[in-house]
């Protein structure tokens, strides 16, 4: 599946593109095309184009919002519908820039496993979600003799947008939101972990895209779901929006404050990977966030976790107890894997950013993406020019 453009205005695909004024606030997200309307690479989607895509992976959502200054929420992300912590899934952990509170993320590298749910939310409310993971992991059929749980929780900072302070996502929050993951399509945008969230500049939001690898280089899926709270100059399939919308940091001065925004990547994918190789798929992810225009820049916090769905590979209880063999892909099948993520993080993030709206929040109004000038200025950068020929 492949989001192509669509009948976009003809004076926007001239010479000059003339820019669309920007929507009303509260307006609704530009759907007509699904993210940049072209392309991401060179791979196929998934038949939805999403992390779900990975067979087993489950997505649940809250978004809470509550007048003018409430916009946050709870993103989580099951690896399987079975007893995680009975049945582990081999991971790998990447912090591309170390400005962030991920907890659980020391035993993820240590260890090379995941245990419980991967939640995401904001930067204050990580003890909550915690919390959560930890309760609903003590109540699953099988967990009596538990006495240790390490909850992953991923985070990023909403606090331009959402009275961060408050701390209004509260544990039960967070567990309804893993108790209602689900496989299948995933809500974008301002959603969940993304309601407060700013990218570029503009409203950014949760993202997901999946790409599935040729019969030929084993038709193993790789999805990815991106929180997006980070900043840089934005470029969409290779043409630089921010700089020709004028809108990004570092025009003349430094921002007032270092801690500049985040994105977190939770990368699935089907293949039969060690730990370490899952390690490298979440560094490669990093390519595509380089892709979108970010610099990595000093207070922003850039993860990326990465695990395996394959039951052949599960730390299941059976194997943790002695000397295991494994089936696990060698080294020299990752390169497709590597292709994989890097075009499904850079397509996730923009599809954050084209799925969101306009939102008034408690420190001011951060506008959506223009959807259908942006789209229109990949056109025109596309078109053959005369005497040209392009592939």
């Amino acid at each position: 599946m492949r989001s192509t453009l669509r009948g976009a205005p003809l004076a926007l695909l001239l010479a000059g593109i003339p820019l669309a004024p920007a929507p009303a606030v509260g307006e609704a997200a530009d759907t007509e095309t699904r993210g940049a309307g072209v392309p991401i690479g060179i791979l196929p989607t998934g038949p939805l184009d999403a992390i779900t895509d990975v067979a087993g992976v489950r997505v649940g959502q809250v978004t809470i919002e509550r007048g003018r200054t409430v916009h946050t929420g709870v993103t989580a992300v099951l690896p399987h519908g079975g007893n995680l912590w009975q049945d582990k899934v081999p991971a790998g952990f990447h912090a591309a820039n170390g400005f962030g509170k991920f907890a659980g993320s020391t035993q993820v590298e240590d260890l090379g496993e995941i245990e419980t749910p991967i939640l995401l939310t904001n930067t204050l409310s990580v003890p909550e979600a915690m919390a959560a993971s930890i309760e609903w992991t003590l109540e699953q059929p099988g967990n009596a003799g538990v006495r240790t749980v390490n909850a992953v929780v991923g985070e990023t900072n909403d606090g331009l947008l959402n009275d961060i302070r408050g701390r209004h996502v509260t544990i039960a929050d967070a567990r309804r939101a893993i108790e209602s993951a689900t496989t299948g399509p995933v809500e974008e945008g301002v959603v969940g972990a993304g309601t407060g969230t700013v990218s570029f500049g503009w409203k950014g939001g949760i993202g997901t895209a999946s790409r599935k690898l040729p019969d030929s280089l084993g038709g193993w899926t790789v999805g990815v779901l991106a929180q997006t709270n980070y900043g840089g100059v934005l470029s969409v399939a290779g043409v630089p929006v921010g700089q020709r919308l004028g809108q990004y940091l570092y025009k003349d001065k430094l921002p007032e404050t270092s801690a500049d925004g985040s994105v977190v990547l939770v990368i699935a994918t089907d293949a039969p990977l060690s730990d370490r190789n899952l390690r490298r798929l979440a560094q490669r992810a990093f390519v595509g966030i380089a892709r979108t225009g970010s610099a990595f820049s000093n207070g922003s916090g850039d993860y990326a976790i990465a695990f395996s769905s394959a039951p052949d590979v599960r730390r299941t209880a059976q194997r943790r107890k002695g000397e295991t063999r494994l089936a696990q892909l060698a080294n020299d099948a990752m390169t497709p894997l590597f292709q994989a993520v890097a075009e499904a993080s850079e397509e996730s993030v923009y599809n954050a950013l084209f799925a969101a709206h306009d939102v008034t929040g408690a420190r001011g109004t951060v506008r959506a993406l223009p959807g259908r000038a942006v789209r229109a200025m990949i056109a025109a950068d596309r078109a053959p020019r005369a005497g040209t020929e392009r592939p």
